[in-house]
């Protein structure tokens, strides 16, 4: 097992020794979005591997192992993370579109109550216009019927005064007196 992790680490120690020259900045730049985050994150390592001294190589292998087991646990880790944030902002997006929906029900619900409270409001208004109108044509018959009966008796009670001072005019003229008047008196 010894020789196999040294043979890998003799083959990582000569590509790293058969690199070219250094790229441009251009080029680091798209050969760093092209790489993947394990090749980065263990390019370090395989410096160290490099540095050492072939009895470590066995030492340094089973580092690097331990090594590439957290990089991919925290890529794991990583990757659940973001997962985990995905499904948090689609579970706020979905309250805030329920919550939406139900403000916009909820002011059409308004509105249509308010709406038929100002029907109601509008008929109880025409309605106490109508009943006000009605009372106050009451009020004028009753007062017209009132001046009539006052009329009327106005013009009785001038008959019979009338009535009266020609009945007085009578006694005066035949000297007599009225029988009705004095029947209390005669005895």
């Amino acid at each position: 097992m010894e020789s196999s992790q040294l043979h890998s680490v003799d083959s990582v120690q000569v590509k790293e020794l058969e690199k070219p020259d250094p790229p441009t900045a251009s080029a680091v730049s798209h050969q760093s979005l092209e790489e993947p985050k394990e090749h980065a994150i263990t390019a370090p390592l395989v410096q160290k591997v490099e540095d050492s001294g072939g009895n470590k190589g066995t030492v340094d292998s089973v580092d690097r192992d331990a090594e590439l087991a957290r990089v991919v646990s925290e890529k794991r880790l990583a990757l659940i993370k973001a997962w985990e944030e995905s499904e948090k902002t689609k579970a706020e997006n979905r309250a805030y579109k329920k919550l939406s929906a139900v403000g916009l029900w909820e002011s059409k619900k308004k509105a249509s109550v308010e709406a038929q409270l100002k029907i109601i409001e509008e008929n109880l208004e025409r309605k106490k216009a109508e009943y006000a109108e009605k009372m106050k044509n009451k009020i004028a018959d009753i007062h017209r019927s009132a001046e009539e009966k006052r009329a009327m008796v106005e013009a009785q009670k001038r008959e019979e005064f009338i009535e009266f001072e020609e009945t007085a005019a009578k006694f005066r003229s035949s000297g007599r007196t009225p029988a009705k008047f004095f029947a209390c008196f005669k005895a």
